[in-house]
């Protein structure tokens, strides 16, 4: 970790951006060189070049020229091919285990619908009050149609969820036990393999959210455990606003699982047109409607250069991204009122840094009008997003003189 004596001397990033092995990536990304401190990243990532080439040929050639015949040339398959090279590139997960296809919001509903249906006769889902809103309000929405109970757990605002906690919640009327890898505010990393060891001893489904893992840490859904996951792709994989998310079931699940939105490309014979509904084998069961084909030649890109940089390298880097990120507040910023609000432990910690202060919103906008772009979460946090592929770590050092001057000032 990054020694809090250091953050004062500018040369010392410097130096950590001239040994950086992954410095190279940065140019390949649009907007390298504007000048611009982006410290959002976990939020919406920036543009891989190749990605605006990609969307340009799709459009221009597959879809202007092609027309329809794109569907038999790997337009049709895409939502499996993609997803099984993001299993391997980042999610630990065999071939056949993931597909791309709606929004992070309806694959959680889909996905957290289908385990409810599994566990007939459970009436209760855990999960914590500081989970991702859209994950809790569509559990809200599963409850209130079906009857059910959360259990909401209480977290500390600078960690998350922990197997102890998880433990002392689930029983035998558990149905369901859902949190995100990543917490959305303090960045703390829940321990997956323990958390789903939990789960399953009370007889429990577990679901995961990785909207803020997947890119950022190394995952591994098949050796944890991990029933079902989902996560969104334009943050750290930079596919884009509104591309498409992913959805993972482990395959000893599939042949039960059942999702609740029965589409024509989750029928076992989509082109047959015909009555009734019989589900597709496998992973295929889980989509619904037609493939969002642009979003999802995003996602290809962003899992290319993933994959390309190696994402023990993305996170070690990470490590010292946000340990920089850290040491600075403690150093400059803390007698100005800021406070860290992400976890010390760095094993523990993901790719952004919550700094918390009293004034958080006002200083968020001050610093965007200085072209220092951060993120503002409620009540009180500036959230840092560190992506490891586009951002350096000067960006880290001046981004926080920015804030110590707004403060200072």
């Amino acid at each position: 970790m990054a020694d809090a004596r250091i953050g004062l001397d500018r040369t010392h990033a410097d130096a950590l951006d001239a040994a950086d092995p992954l410095a190279r990536f940065r140019e390949r990304f649009a907007g390298h060189d504007d000048g611009l401190i982006y410290l959002d990243g976990n939020s919406l990532g920036r543009l891989p070049l190749v990605t605006a080439a990609r969307v340009a040929d799709e459009v221009g050639v597959r879809w202007g020229q092609r027309l329809i015949r794109g569907w038999d040339e790997g337009w049709m398959e895409m939502p499996v091919r993609v997803a099984d090279a993001l299993g391997a590139a980042v999610l630990g997960a065999a071939a056949g285990q993931t597909v791309l296809g709606d929004s992070t919001t309806v694959c959680f509903y889909k996905l957290a619908s289908a385990a409810l249906a599994m566990r007939p006769g459970r009436t209760q889902i855990v999960t914590d009050e500081d989970n991702f809103p859209t994950d809790r309000y569509v559990l809200e929405g599963l409850a209130a149609a079906h009857g059910l109970e959360i259990v909401w757990l209480a977290v500390p605002p600078d960690a998350g969820v922990t197997p102890e906690l998880v433990a002392s919640a689930v029983g035998p009327d558990t149905a369901l036990v859902t949190f995100s890898h990543v917490a959305y505010r303090s960045g703390f990393m829940a321990d997956m393999a323990a958390v789903s060891r939990v789960a399953h001893d009370a007889g429990a489904l577990g679901l995961w959210d990785l909207s803020h893992s997947v890119g950022s840490v190394p995952l591994a859904l098949d050796a944890d455990g991990a029933d079902l996951a989902v996560g969104c792709t334009y943050k750290y994989l930079n596919a884009g606003p509104g591309a498409p998310a992913f959805m993972y079931a482990r395959e000893g699940l599939q042949d039960e699982l059942r999702q609740p939105i029965w589409g024509w490309l989750g029928r076992r014979d989509p082109f047959e047109m015909g009555p009734g509904y019989s589900v597709a084998p496998g992973i295929s069961g889980l989509l619904s409607g037609t493939p969002p084909v642009l979003g999802m030649a995003c996602v290809e890109e962003g899992v290319r250069l993933i994959a390309e940089a190696g994402i023990d390298a993305i996170r070690r880097k990470g490590i010292e991204l946000t340990s920089l990120a850290m040491a600075l507040a403690d150093s400059t910023l803390s007698a100005l009122g800021v406070g860290v609000g992400s976890p010390r432990d760095p094993q523990r910690r993901g790719a952004h840094v919550a700094l918390s202060h009293a004034d958080a919103q006002r200083l968020c906008r001050e610093l965007t009008a200085r072209d220092v772009i951060p993120d503002f979460r409620q009540p009180e946090v500036i959230r840092v997003g560190l992506s490891p592929l586009t951002t350096r770590f000067v960006d880290v050092w001046d981004g926080l003189e920015v804030l110590r001057e707004l403060l200072d000032g």
